[in-house]
C-alpha cells in the first residue's frame, strides 16, 4: 500500500459544468446580429473552460459558435452523421470529430458528451433538438439543465405559445421555470452552472 503524503496538494475536483450541447442551424440568419452573439458565447464559453458540444459542420451558425471557441483556446467536439457530413460540409479543425451512422445516434451522442443543452437560433432542427431534450428533462431521463440563447428576442414567439400551453393547461408551470433563458453570455453560463433540477418533477 502506498503511503499518502500529508504535504501533497489535493487533486483539484473537475468542474461540475464543463460541456455544453449546443442546437443551432446551418444557416447564419437574415442578420449578422445573429452570428455576431453566437461567436461571443463561444468565446465565452472558452474563456470558461467549457467545451462545445454540436453537431460537427462548419457552415451557418454552427460552424460560427465552433470556430469563435476555438480561436478563443476552447475545446469543440462535433457529432455528425454520414448522410449529412457531405451536405454540412463537416468541420475538419475541431478537438474532436465523431461520424455516426444516423441522427439517432448523433443525438443520443450529443446528448450524452454535454452537461446541459442550449438552443440558439435556428430552424426546424433546432426546434426538434430543443424539444427532445427539454422532454426528456421532464420525463427524468436526464437532469442537466435545457435553455435558450435568447439573442435578439429570437425565442419570444416560442415562450409565448409555451406560455399559453401552461394557461390552457397543457404544461405545468414548473416546466416553463426550469427552462435557462438569457441573451448574455455570461449570465447564460452563470445559469446553466447554478442551476437545479426542478422540484415539481
Amino acid at each position: 500500500m502506498t503511503p499518502i503524503s500529508l504535504d501533497a496538494p489535493a487533486a483539484a475536483p473537475e468542474p461540475r459544468f464543463h460541456a455544453l450541447t449546443v442546437f443551432t442551424g446551418s444557416a447564419s440568419g437574415a442578420d449578422l446580429d445573429y452570428t455576431e452573439e453566437v461567436r461571443r458565447l463561444g468565446s465565452a464559453l472558452a474563456g470558461a473552460q467549457i467545451s462545445v458540444v454540436y453537431g460537427g459542420g462548419k457552415v451557418g451558425l454552427m460552424g460560427q459558435i465552433a470556430d469563435a471557441a476555438l480561436e478563443a483556446g476552447g475545446e469543440v467536439h462535433g457529432v455528425i452523421p454520414e448522410v449529412l457530413m457531405g451536405r454540412e460540409v463537416g468541420h475538419h479543425g475541431l478537438t474532436s470529430l465523431e461520424i455516426v451512422p444516423d441522427m439517432h445516434t448523433r443525438k443520443s451522442r450529443m446528448a450524452d458528451l454535454g452537461n446541459g443543452f442550449i438552443a440558439l437560433s435556428g430552424g426546424m432542427g433546432t426546434l426538434e433538438e430543443f424539444f427532445e431534450v427539454w422532454t426528456w428533462q421532464y420525463l427524468g431521463l436526464h437532469s442537466k439543465p435545457v435553455g435558450l440563447y435568447n439573442v435578439k428576442g429570437f425565442w419570444e414567439p416560442l415562450l409565448d405559445m409555451v406560455d399559453h400551453m401552461v394557461d390552457e393547461g397543457f404544461m405545468s408551470a414548473w416546466r416553463r421555470e426550469a427552462l435557462v433563458i438569457s441573451a448574455d453570455p455570461q449570465d447564460l453560463i452563470s445559469k446553466l452552472r447554478s442551476w437545479t433540477p426542478p422540484l415539481g418533477r
